[in-house]
């Protein structure tokens, strides 16, 4: 039975808000997405509005239980409770449809919303393994299911570079927000991590630059640029064909060496923001989707 026509123009411009939203909040993945497919790029900005917005509950709740319940309604969606809540939120309404369609696995969709629990609070991040599962849950999953979207069945060859690209890009986000964290208390340093230089939680967020803080950055620097590496090796691995429909959802992964240089060149992370300019970003998206297009490598890992 086809769809009534209105509901096929409550859908259309449930999706063309999720487009609008990923192009106004998250540039990088909303240019990786143009190089998808015109029929499924639709899609990809479903999952990255549905990524902002659980994302963002931190940001937009003082307390942390109405953030759990933000959250709490978030898995409900997903489990399929609450139909009309459904259609009068459009991005839930796209995520649903897409969901659907692909027979996306709604418990990546469920763990990628209890993961940002953590966000929530100021708790320590307790071990680095503790941080590569957040990452895991989050960036991580996004790939994959990005790639879902993209291959079906063919997704599962690039499962190890969404894992590993996940955590790549996550921890490399975080570094670059890092001065934004710690300003309100938040450690995503992993204790452990910390520990292997002597320092603890509240030296990792005191606003004193330390060497020892400078030395554990660095670490992380270098455990996100071993992830990369491992996603590269996984991507640069698929046939050429694959490369080429798989590309998209990865294209930001080639972001991440310049983040990773600027990032190196901070004196003070408590203060300073690095990263690619936008411009910079751009271009090197638009580049690496350029490359990827012709089924070429476009992941340069021997510049970390």
């Amino acid at each position: 039975m086809s769809a009534s026509p209105s509901s096929t123009a409550l859908l259309d411009a449930a999706y063309a808000h999720c487009m609008d939203l990923v192009r106004r909040q998250d540039r990088d993945r909303f240019l990786a997405a143009l190089f998808a497919p015109a029929a499924l790029r639709q899609h990809l900005m479903a999952l990255y509005a549905f990524n902002y917005d659980v994302a963002r509950v931190r940001e937009v709740v003082r307390e942390p239980l109405p953030g759990e319940v933000r959250l709490a309604w978030w898995r409900e969606v997903i489990e399929g409770e609450g139909r009309g809540a459904v259609e009068a939120h459009p991005v839930a309404l796209a995520l649903m449809d897409t969901k659907t369609r692909f027979a996306l696995p709604a418990q990546s969709l469920i763990n990628l919303v209890d993961a940002r629990i953590f966000d929530l609070y100021d708790d320590p991040m307790p071990t680095l393994g503790d941080l590569e599962g957040y990452a895991g849950e989050t960036a991580g999953a996004l790939l994959q299911l990005s790639a879902l979207v993209l291959g079906g069945a063919e997704a599962a060859r690039a499962t190890d570079a969404s894992g590993h690209g996940g955590v790549a890009i996550a921890l490399t986000g975080l570094m670059r927000a890092f001065p934004i964290h710690a300003g309100r208390g938040q450690c995503y340093l992993p204790l452990d991590l910390l520990a292997r230089h002597g320092l603890d939680r509240e030296g990792a967020v005191s606003g004193v630059v330390t060497p020892q803080l400078q030395a554990a950055l660095g670490d992380l620097r270098d455990i996100a640029a071993d992830h990369f590496r491992e996603a590269a090796a996984v991507l640069h691995g698929l046939a050429p064909a694959e490369r080429i429909a798989m590309a998209p959802p990865y294209l930001t992964l080639s972001l991440v060496t310049g983040d990773l240089r600027a990032l190196a060149k901070i004196r003070d992370p408590f203060r300073e923001v690095a990263g690619l300019a936008g411009w910079r970003r751009a271009l090197g998206v638009w580049r690496a989707g350029r490359r990827a297009a012709t089924g070429r490598s476009w992941l340069q890992a021997s510049t970390l």
